[in-house]
């Protein structure tokens, strides 16, 4: 039990999400602890919780009920407990990479797209109303949109130049009420984006709409807001540059 204790403590995130803290990262450091001499490698255990998130989504499309639901649902969450369990292995091993890093980031994407695709599905098989697959077509394209845009602006030739100095210090001392209110909002967001928090509360009640509809929107606000930043960005006239003969 002390090396779980030791793999728990050396290996969690600081900060991270009280889901993560306290519910899935110490089952996830039984699972390091148990592999951390073996040839598995946090890539497997990425590919691995990759194919149980399948497996969960599977299950709730196929099984009906709030017992096709939960069981789906805990399945689901024990395969976030692998995909917590990847990025501590390599932590413990002190190898952690930034392509492992982007593998885990792409695996994640996929189950957000299988979860909400079947999560649409499946609600509108139980309540034989369309509106849930429009709701589902749409919620894939916000997420979609989101996670293009996203990548677009992280590239190193789009990203600008981390603050420093006397910039980034000012940004720091800045909490106007308005940042704040904005800030809380964001955290209230992400939140709702990191729906493994929630998902099992929502099995419990049998109300799988109430992961769908704020999901969705969600989704369709970060998309919104990243496009207009790109636009407000790259769609300014560009300024003509002077040549040698002006000069």
């Amino acid at each position: 039990m002390s090396i779980v204790s030791e793999v728990y403590r050396k290996t969690r995130k600081r900060p991270d999400l009280f889901w993560n803290t306290y519910v899935c990262r110490p089952p996830a450091a039984v699972v390091v602890a148990a592999l951390r001499n073996t040839p598995v490698t946090p890539n497997q255990i990425t590919f691995a919780a990759f194919f149980l998130a399948l497996a969960a989504c599977g299950i709730l499309l196929a099984v009906p009920g709030h017992a096709g639901l939960l069981v789906g649902v805990v399945v689901f969450q024990l395969s976030y407990v692998l995909d917590c369990a990847d990025g501590m292995l390599a932590r413990w091993r002190n190898i952690q990479s930034t392509q492992g890093h982007l593998l885990d980031f792409l695996m994640d994407e996929i189950k957000a797209f299988a979860l909400l695709g079947v999560a649409s599905v499946r609600l509108w098989r139980e309540h034989a109303d369309d509106r849930f697959l429009v709701l589902g077509i749409g919620g894939l394209c916000c997420l979609a949109t989101g996670i293009g845009l996203t990548t677009f602006q992280r590239r190193p030739e789009i990203a600008p130049p981390p603050a420093t100095g006397a910039l980034a210090a000012s940004q720091v001392r800045s909490k106007s009420p308005v940042k704040l209110a904005i800030g809380l909002v964001e955290r209230i967001a992400k939140f709702l984006i990191h729906y493994p928090s929630y998902l099992l509360y929502v099995a419990i009640a049998g109300r799988l709409e109430a992961y769908l509809l704020p999901y969705v929107a969600v989704n369709a606000l970060y998309a919104a807001r990243a496009l207009a930043s790109v636009i407000l960005r790259f769609g300014r006239p560009e300024r003509p540059k002077s040549s040698d003969a002006e000069a």
